[in-house]
């Protein structure tokens, strides 16, 4: 096998690879760096005997980040706040035509699902993401984990059991969801209080990530009428060179706020029957540096 051979393997299969590492991790630095660790013992590695290059190339990145996922948890216990996964571009591009494929794909990379991914443990975490957000044989996942097929399917059925449970039940159109964020966002900076509390369900959820390095709640805040009234008491703290932009991170739009043309806070609405079930907001610059300002 040549150099060139080896490095195009490895690229050829990289977005699936950094897909698996980012809905094990939740962050996109640690990915990276899971999948950097995979390149380097592949292109060490004898691989004379590697007949199915992805099945050997997610094994390895898997075993990682279970091993990053273990040293990482004892970090989240001490984290500042609720913690939130770090928002991601989600172009799936030309490689998933299938729109199933897609919808799966985008729910396997939600704020909520990745929220609820939190409270499983690292193996049940792994089979999860490789059987449930790529469609891997319980004997692959079996091979990539060293237990047996019996012992992957029971970690499997009470994963998915914790997740359907727990995982909240939204509405995942598009064009509803950008349209219930700008009425939200001219709500909330025209100080329309009436209004913005018809888009917001009587139970509504806001969970707000700074990781104590910004202002924002360090609990998470509900009912309507305490959400509506915050959100229009820091929207008219507007900075005046502030912008908004669109965009589709985590499988659904967001609005991204820029502030001196840098993102400052990430926006993120959950919808069902046509209002706002969870609104997510993502201060912490650490987790904002590598969103798109275009």
């Amino acid at each position: 096998m040549t150099a060139n051979t080896v490095t195009d393997l490895f690229e050829e299969h990289r977005p699936v690879l950094t897909g698996v590492a980012y809905r094990m991790l939740g962050r996109i630095a640690d990915a990276e760096d899971v999948v950097q660790e995979a390149w380097l013992r592949w292109s060490s590695a004898e691989r004379e005997d590697v007949r199915e290059p992805r099945a050997y190339l997610v094994r390895i990145t898997t075993r990682l980040a279970i091993d990053r996922l273990r040293q990482v948890q004892s970090r989240r216990e001490a984290y500042v706040g609720p913690w939130l996964p770090e928002p991601v571009v989600t172009d799936f591009g030309p490689s998933v035509p299938d729109t199933a494929e897609r919808a799966v794909l985008a729910d396997s990379v939600s704020l909520a699902v990745l929220v609820v991914l939190e409270s499983l443990s690292p193996l049940e975490r792994a089979v999860f993401v490789l059987r449930e957000a790529f469609g891997f044989p319980y004997a692959e996942i079996a091979a990539a984990l060293d237990r047996t097929e019996a012992a992957v399917r029971q970690l499997a059925g009470r994963a998915k059991r914790h997740v359907e449970e727990r995982k909240p039940r939204y509405d995942v159109d598009p064009a509803e969801r950008r349209d219930l964020t700008e009425r939200f966002l001219a709500a909330a900076s025209g100080g329309d209080l009436e209004q913005l509390l018809a888009l917001l369900a009587p139970d509504v959820r806001l969970v707000s990530d700074s990781g104590g390095k910004s202002k924002a709640p360090r609990r998470i805040i509900e009912t309507a009428d305490k959400v509506g009234r915050f959100l229009v008491a820091v929207s008219q703290e507007q900075a005046p060179d502030m912008e908004f932009r669109f965009t589709e991170l985590n499988g659904g739009v967001a609005l991204v706020i820029l502030v001196g043309g840098k993102p400052d806070t990430f926006f993120q609405v959950d919808i069902r029957d046509g209002v706002i079930q969870c609104a997510y907001l993502i201060r912490n610059p650490d987790k904002l540096s590598g969103l798109p300002v275009e």
